[in-house]
């Protein structure tokens, strides 16, 4: 069925180009739902038959392909469908607002199609060069749905950049892939166990660190995460829902993947994974809170949940290198299931976010206000989002959370200092990571959805088209049957988390089930709590249902003006926090004080900037650019110059090698002396 998931995006792609604007798109979401059917099939009959394996003959380079689908590869092959289908759904109905722009809408559902379909084909080869071929085809389809704006300056330029940190990830594979060719002869993932079996444990490290990084680039991990905040805003809304939702998180599939072939001391990687993981958390999140650009403070959320997750993979690396199969359980487990929660919440809000920007046409938060009143679907699914991404029941970004939390407090019992220390840390990590979520999201519902536009502007109600919005409902009730029923997910779980720990024990079973009737428990409090707020709102409706409801102009304490400006803005709403995080972040202040007896206006405008990406990427760009102006003089348009740099160049390619020759045989003389 494989076979026929690949033809469908073929044949798709060709007929493109024969078919009308409108009916290109039509025929786009015609094929990924097909396709999504296909994946969906094909993962669900692995979950209920076990593993599919088999092979394609290959080539002398490539050795013959392995096709394996795994539990691994079935739980992100569905988590990548739906999101795909909601984002398809979505997207079908957001594009319209460019239906003008006919060749390269064309470009971008063509690009679209090859996302998906490489995605899923990376779930499923397992063998190295046939990886890279794939992984480059989804590096470059990807770069070209995230510059569909590409006649704005800075879209080209987060799709140049995303692009570059694209093909860096794809050297730090392709070292990992080659080392393992060399070393064992063979493409083949398998080959990569083998070997690392009967290796010292700095090489088995080593090996993870070449292909941790370039996952972890994917993924946004801190330091590799400065391609993420640029990309995000630069790209179409339903691209960024699918690119936070399952774009990056092939990057935790690769990590997930290559923790079942090394084996090496897992409790180093643990370790190391925990500490990277809740310092990509609490950054994320730091930074998230003090951004204007609302799709900007979603994509620094993205950083901060692949932090949750990542915490979440180390405390399972470490439950396998301590022996402790409950912190195994819980820690992939959390792992996985917040993966799969994170691309529902995360998709709903930039789908929600994609609404509004086609409303206000801006993504300054500072520009918004008052839009719950005019948009108010959108906005209550935003609030949905936000509650979920706050892991707050009954949503269901509690119940990964909790998995996680369970696994920590577990791991305290140990009576070994390190890893309670580590455990501890990641503890401290989440908590600041959830609490810093709250604030920030408290912010960005109230400034946009509640009070009043903080610009003028109509006040009419903004037309949300079914169409559009009903995708959205669908991850909204996917979040909310998840929150509330969590124990239909535990079969698929335990499956997966059996290739990590394959032998659980009699007191690993009893605690697994004590965790599962938990989040049973869990799942009938928050249908508790849903039924009492409907009963509450019911009541709440009978009795004002006949009351008039009058709105008039806010009372200005006796003073008249603009009421509007009474309210908090984006910027005072955290500055108590910003004075606190300012020796940790970077933020630049522009400030018109009051000056005279008759001031003019005053206004202070602040700007965040991300030190790492300062560090990392701006100060040696400017160092090199300034390095190279120094040679500026050899570029001067003199045509006999360049003549003579040919020359030049000529002499050396062919003197160089004799000149080397002569020094290694006088070096082998010597020695022979």
């Amino acid at each position: 069925m494989i076979e026929i998931f690949n033809l469908l995006a073929v044949v798709a792609i060709v007929s493109l180009f024969f078919f009308k604007t409108r009916g290109k798109g039509i025929l786009a979401l015609c094929v990924i739902s097909l396709q999504v059917i296909i994946g969906s099939v094909v993962a669900f009959s692995v979950f209920s038959n076990g593993v599919s394996e088999y092979f394609y003959p290959g080539s002398f380079i490539t050795g013959r392909i392995p096709i394996r689908i795994d539990y691994l590869s079935a739980w992100f092959m569905l988590i990548i469908s739906f999101t795909f289908l909601t984002g398809a759904w979505y997207g079908s109905q957001y594009m319209k607002q460019y239906i003008d722009q006919a060749d390269n809408i064309t470009l971008h559902i063509v690009a679209f199609l090859l996302v998906y379909t490489a995605l899923i084909d990376i779930c499923i080869v397992q063998n190295g060069m046939v990886m890279l071929v794939v992984w480059e085809i989804m590096a470059l389809s990807s770069f070209i749905v995230v510059i569909f704006e590409h006649y704005k300056k800075e879209t080209l330029k987060a799709g140049i950049n995303f692009l570059v940190q694209s093909h860096v990830s794809i050297l730090f594979l392709t070292i990992a892939f080659m080392w393992a060719k060399v070393k064992t002869g063979s493409f083949d993932f398998a080959a990569i166990a083998t070997y690392t079996s009967t290796q010292s444990a700095i090489t088995g490290m080593g090996l993870f660190l070449c292909f941790f990084i370039g996952f972890a680039i994917k993924a946004g991990f801190v330091p590799f995460h400065t391609w993420l905040p640029l990309a995000h805003p630069a790209a179409p809304a339903h691209i960024s829902g699918i690119m936070s939702g399952v774009i990056i998180k092939i990057g935790i599939y690769g990590i997930l993947r290559v923790l079942l072939l090394i084996s090496t001391d897992m409790k180093d990687i643990g370790y190391f994974i925990v500490v990277i993981s809740v310092i990509t958390g609490v950054y994320g999140v730091m930074l998230a809170i003090v951004q204007h650009n609302l799709k900007k403070l979603l994509a620094y959320h993205s950083i901060e949940n692949i932090g949750i997750i990542g915490i979440g993979i180390g405390v399972g690396c470490l439950g396998l290198g301590y022996g402790n199969q409950i912190l195994v359980f819980c820690g992939f487990g959390g792992a996985l299931l917040h993966t799969l929660n994170h691309s529902l919440f995360k998709s709903l809000l930039f789908y929600t976010t994609g609404n509004v920007y086609q409303a206000k046409h801006t993504m300054d938060i500072e520009a918004m206000g008052g839009l719950l009143k005019r948009m108010p679907r959108s906005g209550y699914l935003f609030l949905i989002g936000s509650l979920a991404i706050c892991g707050l029941p009954p949503f269901n970004g509690f119940v990964s959370e909790f998995f996680i939390y369970n696994g920590l407090f577990n791991g305290l019992y140990t009576k070994q200092f390190l890893p309670i220390l580590f455990i501890l840390f990641a503890i401290l990590g989440l908590v600041i990571i959830g609490g810093l979520a709250l604030v920030c999201f408290t912010k960005a519902f109230g400034i946009v959805f509640l009070g009043t536009p903080r610009v003028k502007g109509s006040q009419e109600v903004i037309n949300e088209s079914s169409l559009r919005i009903v995708p959205l409902y669908f991850v909204a009730l996917a979040i909310v049957l998840i929150g509330v029923f969590p124990v239909l997910l535990s079969p698929m779980l335990q499956k997966i988390i059996l290739l990590y720990q394959p032998a659980p024990n009699f007191q690993m079973t009893i605690q697994l089930n004590t965790l599962l009737e938990s989040l049973t428990s869990v799942g009938w409090y928050s249908l508790g709590f849903i039924a009492l707020t409907a009963f509450f709102y019911l009541i709440r409706h009978f009795v004002i249902a006949h009351r008039v409801i009058t709105a008039d102009s806010t009372w200005g304490c006796a003073y008249t003006g603009d009421a509007s400006k009474m309210q908090y803005s984006a910027s005072s709403f955290i500055r108590s926090y910003r004075k606190l995080a300012e020796p940790v972040l970077q933020i630049k202040r522009d400030k018109k004080e009051a000056i005279g007896l008759y001031p003019d206006r005053i206004s202070q405008v602040t700007h965040p900037h991300d030190k790492v990406e300062t560090w990392l990427i701006d100060k040696p760009l400017y160092l090199t650019k300034r390095l190279l102006n120094r040679f500026a003089f050899l570029q001067n348009g003199n045509v006999r110059a360049y003549i003579l740099y040919g020359f030049i160049f000529i002499s050396s390619a062919i003197v160089l090698p004799i000149v080397i020759d002569k020094i290694v045989l006088i070096i082998k003389f010597f020695n022979q002396l």
